[in-house]
């Protein structure tokens, strides 16, 4: 046990501000208004209300109530960590009766409640935890916090984003702890747990919850020990007890109850390993197989606990059990534990284990594979309890438990079998406490608080109070390597009553027993804590022991007076020394004293500590009231804060705790310095620990304390003695305070050049002391390390040089350096320090001697070199290209010293690796006296941005490496300028040429607002509706009431106004597709009709009419795609599809349901299903879709089914019904509605598109007989679900090629008709879907299906398409066709008419794209007469698309290409002897070439080809014409319906290659067809053109068809090419398919929107087309918005300057990041470039202010009138920069040049478009102008200057080549520097002595020319002269200077200006013969 370190024992400090306490919970719950009803409900049973004095009887219960709900209150209290906000606040969460309240406040602001929550029984426990939400992307979990309040029989869980969960508990709960996974709970033991000889094997006690959704588990453990390394066992000890939980590190610490110790685990998820070992059944060695009794009991119990009404109710579980459920333990876990079949084994295997103490019989409930979960063995015989003999670290025995082998198996299989319950989280053992030897008496109790605390040095304790022994038990904790281990060194007991951490000051406050506050940092004693006034004043003591007579209690009683053991009260604790209190013989009074109660009750002390938050703590008082105090931290300035550091990091741990520990106490000293002095006072503190007599020094004796120390604190410092001595005396007078009392009136004038004179002279110093005045003492703790400290804190002032906003700090420090440099001789150092600050350093002159004899005493570190490191010098010879040694830095301290190095080393030197492999060519670490944890702190954000450096620039590099350290702008400001220009000249690199994909951070670095917000759009989260961020999409609020029902009010906004700016085509579009108004009839009576017929007539009108009406919704819900965000609380508007008609003139009302005409029967039934789906197509995918939202949408009324049913497959198709809950699913099918069944089984497979779902597979399986076993009971499925269930079995197994499903789905192409007149009606539909479905699964698998060879696939789909003989049925399917059809004779062979279209498309589907000839040529049309009179017209059709999609690679948009289909009898010259029908020859020639064109528009599919669409055009035009003549008797009227029919497909397939586009002749032609109604126009027809039209405008132009192969499928279902005749016709295809198109739409519509405005705006594209074997790489210019080609064509997008920055997204190294942006609306935001005006307001280019600015570039800046700086840039910095500083304005008229130099600046800034640069012109322009004046105090200017110079002359020395890169171009930067140089020339002409003195290291006087030799030396870059003497020798021609230039290290041009002197100076005073000038550049 290592000891506790005394440090400081007689000081004490002052603690802050104490204020009262009360929960903020209390009050709150007091007022809140369901507490009183709550009560009143809980307790009507309880307290009798139906007694005769009812009134009595409530006010009774009411007293119960709140004297239970005192006792039950409780809180707790955190760090706040919700709040976005900077200061740091409280959280409490406070739980009394059925309430939890979480409050917030801080000490700025009030408390408030956050969430309150009322739970329906007594809140047992609340508490905080965060939950890991697993993501469904990627293995990323993202962390919920949510707040858990157990009740006895649940816990509810409330997450901070609103959701809540309920969870059932199956067991009572005695705790709920939080850790880094989720909850913890122990269960309640039962009433006979606890009995030492349980019967059988204990149950576990600890489970674990991850996720409130989450199966409660148990939770397994791995003991320590020398025998078990593989035993783990479910954790079922009943006497462990889990005292504390922690998450970072992620720990358990639990307390053994009969054993007395505690025990640390390591708490982390469960390995697979692991798992399965606790699963398995294991079979001992002995060959006892165990698991014969299923103790799935458990299992079966975690499993119906959540069923049981009341936690008590178990009876029939327990009676199950065979036990009577007498016992009240809530689920009869006693039952367990005396179950009759338990067999116990005996075997030696088990008992050769001895466990580690606190595990010592857990159960090893193991389950075995079978799942009938099985019974582990005891682990411990009887007789090893007294064997110790084991290495085991504790051994200790067992309850006896002599298992008995005969115990029977009888009922041990009756038991259900239950699945295991799977654990999740694994405890391993770290460390447990040795077991405490002697009696029992002495077993330690059970911590009452355990927590974690690190001291000042960084050790990390976990200390765990035991109130038995009143002490705190403090264990060191290191984490190794392997992070999920601790090691545990060494343990420390301090005394204690109670502890507290104070987490961040890194010490905790102990309340020691005689009742005073110690602070202690880890296991080190800082001090005593003094408290202010009202605590002390309550209880002091004067009044009650009259025996203490000195007054001094009354003044500052310290506040542990009241408490009960006086007799700690020694001198230590109080201001002056009171000896007496000593004497007294407090023993003998002790016991009358405290005997007497009324005293007890008088003086409050302090009983306890809680709720410690930060520095923060609550004292608990006797008396019951609370105060909470605030501890003062460590230091307050930043600089004190970073000495500290510094210091820690480099002493040995016990001289950085001496020291830490030392200022601690001076810092916080009662009656203290205000912070103002904290500096003095260090400077004090530190050079007093290291020796000096500061009161000696001058400039330390008059070290500002504004404060005159009060005599008190000046004598803490002296050695506290019994008595008082004249020591004491004399120490007074030498006191500071005596000394400054003194000299007050002489210390205002007193000049500091005088003050060490007047030191000699007084009479003090001419005593014997005056010789050891300046000597160090070297037996200061301090006095070896000196060395060493100054090294760091040089490092520490070199890195608070590269922040401007420290750079302050660093001339208090300077003060500090110079002394100790002195001390040490360390000439170059101090050197340094004086050209840093001249005017400074040249006070100080007074230096210390350190004795010879003890100089080796002092440790010096390696890294102190005789040159000192200067970080300016360093980056100067990077910029110079010169070579420099590694710069010396701290990790963890120097932080911006290493960024900016490396920076350097990166992008000047140029070196790639300088960040990753190469740091240490640039930086030298240090390695410091102790290993703390410091090491290197650059995981700020860290993983946010990957660094991935390939070819990218080094600009690129710098600023993705930075982004990766976690610089920001703001860091950027605080470097001086001359360091940040390269730096911003990188950035500025980055902003021209940026990557699309960089981070937001990265974007934020170099300025891109635009591309910022487009990261930050990413990594939203995906949650929110990608509208709502960004532009909205918000149509115009409508005029007219009646607009919002026609279902298209959405797709009209700001985007489809850019698309379309010239007409309203959109507005035409929804007239077209309304369908929720009344038609017009307009039917002329003519004189001959009746009243009667003439409404006959109008009826008959309408009914063809709503041929049209009916079916318009498929076409709207193309048009209206994902157009609409629903609002989650109320239902989906569906707009009313009318079928009535107005008849003009008197708008009467004509309806068909009149009775005068026949209407077919459910002709509506469709029509709304396709009405229901096009409303929900509305829904877009990234919108908030629940299932309760969808079952909310359900109609009441009956005949809205079909709309519901639509409405569903809509859900599917934009994937939200994979939302939906499998019991609503289960529920919709089993009413057993045809349409719902459909909409729901195409929706679910849709929106589960090709992942082989197994659950969908079975719904699906259900609802076709050939996927069921052939015994199964013929279900009736009608046959339309049937159709779609089989189009589903392709949808979900798209493209997976699976085998069974082909298998079947072939069979069932060619499926012959029942018995029983079964599936002999629309076999067509069927067959076609079996064909579709049968392609879709093997889709362009071609001829590589893998395991189908045997299927024969094409030859037998081939077979089905031309006929023959049907082949045997192989399989399951025989046994259903065994006896033929009685109705349809088809004979034995194949009925091609059903089966040809489904095997043709199945063909082109499964060879889709692959260009396989030999498939191709099988469906050529044939070439003979003969052959082709054969075939259906419309087989022809299909066979040629079939054939070119196969040949998908040789389809060209051309005409010849066309024609090339038609055979070529056709094409050739008839022989007229020949039979020709030429019916069928024009036929078959229109159905090939319709082929053909569906063909093309497919292969072209939303590329908007115009060679295509041109192609298409002609041929439909052509149709036109031959269909004009159609009345004629040319063309038959058979004829007419096949020219419509080829009609429509060649529109269809114009509207598939300008999909999206709206394409004006398309909308002509839609237009033109939708006019026409009756005659052959039937429903199928209007179908077709009005899908037509939805395709054109899909998605309202912001989607558009995707060609790949699922799309190309989609399509074939959807635009089938035989439309239905009538609305309720499926014969051929069912019309549900229709919608299938959606799946082949993809978003492609780019829309720029500008990043200021947030509008969508026009911009420039260029988009470059990858190279095919078509074209070579092509670019072309959009104007965006526009739709994009498909992304895989492509190479790359930009967005073209002039007008906006440019921005590229390069393709071809990913699509992803471009296609997020297309799904996100594609919104792409862009930024106006300075000075330029948007297209929309400028078209032509002509208003940009360039335009006219450079139109006068001759007159320079005159031109610029700061007015106009407005139109340049929004940034409101720079407009008031132009407003106050470029105004000519009354007071500023003498300032004219400067007005014009910062016109200048501000133009060149703004025209660059790099404002950031604007403080860096003005720096530059304030630093030469200082300069000219001669009036600096420091040199720092200079050397930024040098620094910008440097790098500017290394850019010209490069050349010019790359000009456009560099930031400073203008003729401003030559001027400056020309200004400098004439300046310093100047001065050096007439002030060369002065530069000779210094060259011969005289003493400099303080004047302005020593200033000015500071700035010439910094800014020529001239080394310390003191050493160049020697070099110089013999040096007497200008020669030999340039042959030593390399050994002087001085730059030429900087040496040319030297000669001179230089010369003069090693060769006395001789004439030079060349005058200077010739050599100034």
């Amino acid at each position: 046990m290592s000891e506790v370190v005394y440090e400081e024992t007689a000081t004490m400090i002052a603690a802050g501000d104490l204020q009262s306490f009360v929960p903020f919970g209390r009050e709150h719950c007091r007022n809140h208004p369901n507490a009183f009803n709550l009560q009143l409900r809980e307790l009507q049973p309880a307290s009798e209300l139906w007694s005769s004095d009812g009134a009595a009887g409530l006010v009774g219960s009411l007293q119960e109530v709140s004297l239970q709900e005192r006792e039950r209150e409780s809180w707790q209290l955190r760090k706040g960590c919700t709040g976005v906000k900077e200061d740091e606040f409280e959280e409490e969460l406070y739980t009394a009766g059925n309430m939890a309240v979480w409050s917030q406040g801080s000490r700025t602001q009030a408390s408030s409640v956050y969430k309150a929550f009322t739970v329906d029984s007594p809140v047992q426990q609340a508490l905080w935890c965060n939950f890991a939400v697993p993501q469904n992307n990627n293995d990323a979990e993202e962390v919920e916090q949510m707040v858990c309040i157990v009740q006895s029989s649940c816990i509810n869980v409330h997450t901070v984003t609103g959701k809540d969960f309920l969870s059932p508990l199956p067991f009572q709960v005695s705790n709920v702890w939080a850790t880094k996974f989720g909850l913890l709970l122990e269960r309640k033991n039962a009433a006979n747990d606890t009995q030492p000889n349980p019967p059988g094997e204990p149950l576990p006690t600890v489970f674990s919850i991850l996720h409130p959704l989450d199966e409660i588990a148990p939770i397994v453990c791995k003991p320590s020990g020398p025998f078990e390394g593989s035993r783990v066992q479910y954790v079922s000890d009943s006497n462990m007890k889990i005292v504390f939980t922690c998450c970072q590190p992620s720990i358990v610490v639990s307390y053994d109850t009969v054993q007395g110790t505690h025990t640390v685990w390591a708490l982390r998820k469960v390995t697979h390993d692991e798992r399965s070992m606790v699963l398995r059944c294991p079979t001992e060695p002995a060959g006892t197989p165990l698991g014969l009794m299923a103790s799935g009991f458990l299992a079966s119990h975690l499993r119906n606990a959540s069923h049981l009404d009341s936690p008590g109710g178990s009876g029939g579980l327990g009676s199950a059990a065979g036990i009577s459920s007498a016992f009240s333990s809530p689920l009869h876990y006693s039952a367990l534990h005396s179950h009759p079949s338990r067999i116990m084994t005996s075997s030696p295997g088990v008992h050769s284990r001895v466990h580690s103490p606190s595990i010592s019989n857990m159960a090893a409930l193991r389950w075995d594979r079978a799942h009938s979960p099985g019974m582990a063995a005891p682990s411990f015989s009887g007789a090893s309890r007294f064997n110790t003999s084991f290495h085991s670290p504790s051994p200790r025995g067992h309850h006896g438990l002599l298992p008995s082998l005969n115990s029977t198996a009888n009922e041990s299989m009756a038991m259900p079998a239950m699945e295991p319950i799977i654990p999740d989280l694994c405890v391993e053992q770290l460390w447990s406490e040795a077991v405490s030897a002697g009696c029992q008496r002495e077993m330690s109790s059970q911590a009452s608080k355990v927590f974690l605390t690190s001291d000042l040095c960084e050790s990390h304790y976990l200390c765990f109070l035991v109130e038995s022994h009143q002490h705190l038990r403090c264990v060191k904790f290191i984490e190794s390597n392997d992070v999920t281990q601790l090691i545990f060194p060494s343990v420390t007991t301090i005394p204690a009553k109670d502890a507290a951490p104070l987490q961040n000051i890194d010490a905790m406050l102990v309340l020691e027993a005689c009742g005073s506050l110690v602070i202690y940092t880890g296991i080190t004693r800082v001090s005593k804590v003094h408290l202010p006034s009202p605590l002390s004043h309550s209880i002091s003591l004067t009044n009650h022991l009259p025996y203490l007579s000195t007054p001094v209690e009354t003044v500052s009683t310290p506040a542990n007076a009241g408490s009960r053991h006086i007799h700690r009260l020694n001198e230590d604790a109080m201001p002056s020394p009171v000896s007496e209190l000593k004497s007294l013989n407090i023993k003998q009074h002790e016991a009358s004293f405290f005997e007497d109660f009324s005293f007890q009750q008088a003086t409050p002390y302090i009983l306890s500590l809680r709720d410690p938050v930060c520095n923060r703590v609550t004292l608990e008082l006797s008396s019951g009231v609370m105060l909470r105090i605030c501890i003062p931290e460590i230091a307050t300035s930043e600089l004190v804060k970073k000495c500290l550091q510094a210091i820690r990091f480099i002493l040995p741990k016990e001289v950085a705790m001496k020291v830490l520990v030392k200022w601690y106490n001076i810092y916080n000293a009662p009656g203290g310095p205000s912070a103002h002095a904290e500096w003095s006072q260090f400077v004090t503190c530190f050079m007093t620990l290291m020796g000096y007599n500061t009161e000696r020094l001058a400039w330390t004796r008059h070290l500002q304390f504004e404060v005159p120390l009060s005599p008190v604190i000046a004598a803490k410092k002296a050695r506290p003695s019994d008595g008082g001595s004249d020591e004491d005396w004399d120490y007074l007078l030498a006191s500071h305070y005596h000394r400054q009392i003194n000299s007050q009136p002489v210390c205002g004038s007193v000049d500091p050049n005088n003050v060490p004179v007047a030191e000699k002279e007084d009479p003090f110093s001419a005593d014997s002391p005056s010789s050891s005045s300046m000597k160090l003492e070297s037996s200061a703790p301090l006095f070896p390390h000196i060395p060493a400290l100054f090294g760091v804190l040089h490092l520490l002032y070199q890195e608070l040089q590269l922040d401007e906003l420290h750079r302050a700090r660093a001339s208090s420090l300077v003060c500090l350096l110079q002394q100790l440099a002195r001390d040490l001789q360390l000439e170059e150092y101090v050197d340094l320090y004086w050209r840093d600050y001249p005017s400074l350093i040249s006070c100080f002159t007074e230096s210390c001697i350190i004795d010879q004899a003890v100089i080796g005493q002092m440790h010096r570190p390696s890294f102190l070199s005789s040159d000192p490191p200067c970080v300016f010098n360093w980056l100067s010879s990077c910029l110079r290209g010169e070579a420099s040694p590694p710069f010396p830095y701290l990790p963890g301290i120097c932080q911006r010293t290493k960024l900016l190095v490396l920076s350097y080393a990166l992008y000047i030197i140029g070196d790639d690796n300088a960040t990753s492999t190469n740091v240490w060519k640039y930086l030298l670490k240090l390695s410091a006296g102790q290993r703390s944890r410091v090491s290197e702190p650059n995981s700020r954000r860290q993983s946010s941005v990957k660094v991935r450096f390939s070819s990218e620039s080094l600009a690129e590099q710098l600023v993705v490496w930075l982004t990766s350290q976690g610089f920001t702008l703001k860091d950027l400001e605080s470097v001086p300028f001359g360091v940040a220009l390269p730096i911003r000249e990188a950035i500025y690199q980055c902003r021209e040429q940026p990557s699309s994909d960089w981070p937001e951070e990265v974007c934020l670095l170099i300025g891109r607002q635009d591309l910022t917000k487009q990261a930050h759009k990413m990594t939203l989260a995906k949650s929110k509706a990608s509208v709502g961020s960004g532009f909205s999409l918000v149509p115009p609020a409508s005029s007219e009431a009646d607009e919002e029902e026609d279902g298209m009010l959405d797709i009209i906004h700001e985007v489809t106004g850019l698309i379309w700016s010239q007409d309203l085509r959109i507005q035409e579009v929804r007239r077209l597709l309304q369908s929720s108004r009344p038609v017009r009839v307009s039917v002329v009576q003519q004189p001959e009709v009746s009243d009667h017929e003439y409404i006959e007539e109008k009826e008959n009108k309408l009914l063809q009419l709503c041929q049209r009406t009916m079916a318009l919704p498929v076409g709207r819900g193309l048009f209206t795609l994902f157009s609409y965000h629903p609002v989650p609380t109320e239902p989906l508007p569906v707009p009313k599809l009318n079928l009535t008609g107005r008849a003009p003139p008197r708008n009467a009302m004509v309806d068909l349901n009149s009775g005068n005409i026949d209407v077919p029967p459910n002709m509506t039934n469709w029509p709304s299903f396709h009405n229901g789906v096009a409303a929900g197509l509305k829904i877009a995918p990234a919108s908030q879709v629940d299932s309760a939202w969808i079952a909310y949408n359900k109609p009441k009324s009956p005949e809205l089914a079909n709309e519901y049913a639509g409405f569903l497959m809509a859900l599917g198709l934009n994937g939200h019904l994979t939302k939906l809950a499998t019991l609503n699913i289960h529920d919709y099918l089993t009413k057993g509605h045809e349409m719902t069944s459909i909409g729901l089984l195409l929706g679910v497979s849709s929106a589960k598109l090709g992942i082989m779902d197994m659950s969908i597979t079975r719904l699906l399986s259900i609802h076709i007989p050939a996927l069921l076993p052939p015994t199964s009971t013929e279900l009736d499925v009608p046959h339309n679900v049937q159709v779609a269930a089989v189009i589903g079995i392709g949808l979900v197994y798209q493209g997976t090629g699976h085998r069974h499903n082909a298998e079947v789905l072939l069979s069932e192409i060619g499926r012959p008709p029942g018995p029983e007149m079964e599936y002999c009606t629309d076999r067509e539909s069927y067959s076609l879907a079996a064909g579709l479905a049968l392609g879709m699964v093997c889709l362009g698998h071609g001829s590589n299906l893998i395991g189908m060879t045997d299927l024969n696939v094409p030859e037998q789909l081939y077979q089905y398409m031309v006929g023959g003989h049907r082949r045997a049925q192989a399989g399951a399917s025989r046994e259903r066709h065994k006896s033929p059809s009685y109705q349809i004779k088809e004979g034995d062979t194949i009925n091609v008419d059903v089966t040809c279209p489904g095997a043709t498309l199945a063909l082109a589907m499964i060879y889709l794209k692959t260009n396989n000839r030999s498939i191709a040529d099988w469906l050529k049309p044939p070439d003979t007469w003969f052959l082709l009179d054969f075939i259906k017209p419309e087989f022809l059709l299909l066979r040629t698309l079939a054939r070119c999609i196969i040949m998908w690679d040789e389809i060209l948009p051309n005409t010849e290409w066309v024609k090339s289909n038609i055979p070529q009898i056709m094409r050739g010259t008839f022989d007229p002897s020949e039979d020709i029908n030429m019916d069928t020859m024009a036929q078959a020639q229109d159905y090939i070439t319709a082929g053909a064109c569906m063909a093309l528009g497919l292969r072209f599919a939303g590329s908007a080809n115009s060679d295509a669409f041109d192609c298409l055009y002609e041929f439909a035009k052509t149709f036109m014409k031959m269909m004009s003549f159609a009345g004629t008797a040319a063309v038959g009227a058979m004829g007419y319906y096949n020219l419509q029919t080829c009609l429509s497909m060649i529109l269809l397939a114009m509207s598939m290659v300008m999909a999206g586009s709206g394409n004006l002749k398309v909308l002509q032609l839609c237009r033109f067809f939708h006019k026409r109604t009756g005659g052959e126009m039937n429903y199928g027809f209007h179908m077709a053109h009005h899908m037509a039209l939805g395709l054109l405008f899909l998605g309202g132009g912001r989607y558009t068809l995707s060609t790949s192969n699922s799309a190309i499928a989609a399509l074939l279902c959807a635009l089938y090419p035989h439309f239905p005749a009538h609305s309720t016709d499926n014969r051929y295809h069912l019309q549900a398919l229709r919608h299938l198109a959606v799946l082949a739409a993809e978003p492609r519509l780019l829309v720029p929107v500008d990043v200021d405005s947030l509008k969508p705006c026009y911009a420039l594209l260029e988009v470059t087309y990858k190279g095919t074997k078509w074209y070579n790489e092509t670019t072309v210019e959009l104007m965006a918005p526009t739709l994009l080609p498909e992304l895989h064509l492509l190479k790359e997008v930009k967005v073209k300057g002039p007008r906006y920055w440019e921005l590229s997204l390069n393709l071809s190294k990913e699509t992803q990041h471009l296609k997020s942006i297309l799904v996100r609306d594609g919104v792409l935001y862009v930024k106006l470039r300075a000075g330029q005006l948007p297209y929309k307001d400028d078209p032509q280019g002509w208003k940009s202010l360039l335009a006219t600015a450079v139109s006068h570039r001759n007159s320079g800046v005159t031109a610029f009138k700061p007015e106009a700086i407005s139109t340049f840039t929004s940034e409101p910095a720079l407009i008031s920069f132009a407003e106050f500083f470029c105004k000519t304005s009354e007071g500023l008229k003498s300032r004219e040049d400067s007005l014009m130099l910062f016109s200048a600046m501000l133009y060149e800034c703004v025209t660059q478009e790099c404002p950031e640069m604007l403080p860096t012109y003005i720096a530059i322009e304030q630093a030469v102008g200082a300069l000219r004046q001669g009036d600096f105090q420091q040199t720092f200017p200079l050397w930024q200057l040098r620094l910008v110079v440097e790098l500017w002359d290394g850019r010209m020395l490069r050349g010019l080549a790359n000009k456009h890169d560099t930031l400073l171009t203008s003729e401003f930067l030559p001027v400056m520097k020309n200004a400098v140089d004439v300046a310093l020339d100047n001065w050096l002409k007439d002030h060369s002595s002065v530069v000779r003195s210094y060259m011969r290291g005289e003493v400099l006087s303080r004047d302005a020319q020593a200033i000015m030799l500071a700035c010439f030396l910094v800014y020529r870059s001239i080394p310390c002269f003191r050493n160049t003497q020697a070099k110089l020798e013999g040096c007497n021609s200008f020669a030999d200077l340039l042959l030593r230039s390399s050994q002087l290290g001085i730059p030429l041009r900087d040496l040319l200006r030297l000669v001179p002197i230089l010369l003069s100076s090693a060769s006395g005073p001789q004439s030079l013969l060349f005058p200077l000038q010739a050599f100034s550049s």
